[in-house]
C-alpha cells in the first residue's frame, strides 16, 4: 500500500537512493528534511519531477513513517518530532551513543521505531550465522572482525562490525566491552583467547565489506559480506518502513522485518 514518507538526510547518498527507491514502489516523500537546500524542490534537487515537496528543516508531521539515515544528533531531534507527532520511526544512523539507544527505548513507550546497524538482507543473515558459529565453536576458535568502507565515512568501526560484535558475544557469552581490542600495534604479546579483533580500514568508493573470521589448528571459517551498491541497504530502510507502518508503540528489529 502506497505510504507518506519522510526522509530525515533527504539530500545525502542513501536519502536520495530512498528516494528513487519510495517513488518507484509508488510511496510520496512528503517531508524531506535536510539542513540544505531549504525551501527549494526536492524534485527538481534530485532530477525527478515526481517528488513535489519542499526541503524542511524541520519535521512538522504529515507522514506515516520517517526514515532516518543522518547523524547523531540529527537522530535525536528527528526522533523527538516522531514522537510529537506519532510518527513510526525507521533508522540506519550509526555512531550513536548509549543515550541515543535510552531515547529510542522512551520513544518505544509511544510510537513503533525501528534502529539497525545494517538493513540489508545478507548482513541480517550474518548476524545470525556468527552468532550460531560463535555458539557451537570451542574456546580455541580466535575471532577477529575486518570491515572497510569509503573514505567520507565519518565512524569506525561501523556500526555493522558493532552488530557482528555483539552476536558474536550473544553466542559465547562474553562481554564485548571486556574483549574488543582495536587493531593492534608494537610488541603486542601472545594473542589472548577471550578477545575479538575489530579492524577498520577506508579507501576508495567502498560501499561496506564485513568479515568475520574464526580460526583454530589446522582451519579457518570466514564469513563475508560485501555491499557494491547502497541499493541493498535503501531497499531494506523502505521495506521496514513499509512493514512497521500502522504497528502497535514498541522497539521492533529488522529480524523480525525479514522473518528470521
Amino acid at each position: 500500500m502506497p505510504q507518506l514518507l519522510a526522509v530525515s538526510g533527504a539530500l545525502g547518498r542513501m536519502g536520495r537512493r530512498i528516494a528513487e527507491l519510495a517513488a518507484n514502489a509508488g510511496h510520496t516523500v512528503v517531508a524531506p528534511i535536510d539542513l540544505k537546500n531549504a525551501g527549494e524542490s526536492y524534485g527538481a534537487l534530485l532530477g525527478d519531477p515526481r517528488h513535489k515537496a519542499p526541503v524542511v528543516t524541520a519535521y512538522q508531521g504529515g507522514a506515516e513513517v520517517m526514515i532516518d539515515f543522518s547523524l547523531p544528533g540529527a537522530f535525536e531531534t528527528r526522533l523527538r518530532e516522531c514522537r510529537r507527532h506519532k510518527t513510526a520511526f525507521v533508522s540506519g544512523t550509526t555512531g550513536l551513543l548509549p543515550a541515543h539507544f535510552e531515547l529510542l527505548d522512551q520513544a518505544a513507550q509511544e510510537i513503533p521505531v525501528l534502529w539497525a546497524a545494517n538493513m540489508s538482507t545478507g548482513v541480517n543473515l550474518l548476524l545470525g550465522l556468527v552468532r550460531q558459529c560463535a555458539a557451537a565453536l570451542p574456546e580455541s576458535y580466535d575471532i577477529e572482525i575486518v570491515e572497510m568502507h569509503h573514505r567520507r565515512k565519518v565512524d569506525a568501526p561501523s556500526g555493522t562490525a558493532l552488530a557482528l560484535l555483539h552476536a558474536i558475544c550473544a553466542g559465547n557469552g562474553r562481554n564485548a566491552g571486556e574483549v574488543v581490542r582495536h587493531g593492534r600495534s608494537g610488541h603486542t604479546g601472545e594473542r589472548t583467547r577471550q578477545e575479538i579483533g575489530m579492524h577498520t580500514l577506508r579507501g576508495g568508493d567502498v560501499v561496506g565489506d564485513h568479515t568475520v573470521i574464526f580460526a583454530a589448528e589446522g582451519e579457518r571459517i570466514e564469513l563475508s559480506h560485501k555491499a557494491s551498491s547502497r541499493d541493498t541497504f535503501a531497499a531494506g530502510a523502505l521495506r521496514a518502513a513499509e512493514w512497521i507502518a500502522g504497528k502497535l508503540a514498541g522497539r521492533y528489529n529488522m529480524a523480525q522485518v525479514l522473518g528470521l
